[in-house]
């Protein structure tokens, strides 16, 4: 493999990657909420938990739907 190819994958790895964290993090401003941990009702915090849980549990998804493809 050349020099060329070398560089193209270094680039489509750092690429994935970069592109996995924004979606992480845009999934992440999507779920939580507004207000800090101390302005939150204890149902409040516990609906955040699910919510993290369940974000979680999709980026497991998102994760294996990347590795099928």
């Amino acid at each position: 493999m050349n020099v060329n190819g070398l560089v193209i994958m270094l680039v489509r790895t750092v690429m994935r990657k970069l592109v996995g964290k924004g979606v992480d993090y845009g999934i992440d401003r999507m779920s939580g909420g507004r207000k800090t941990r101390s302005e939150m009702t204890k149902a409040e915090r516990q609906q955040a938990q699910r919510a993290k849980q369940t974000v979680k549990r999709a980026r497991n998804a998102a994760r294996l739907v990347r590795r099928l493809k």
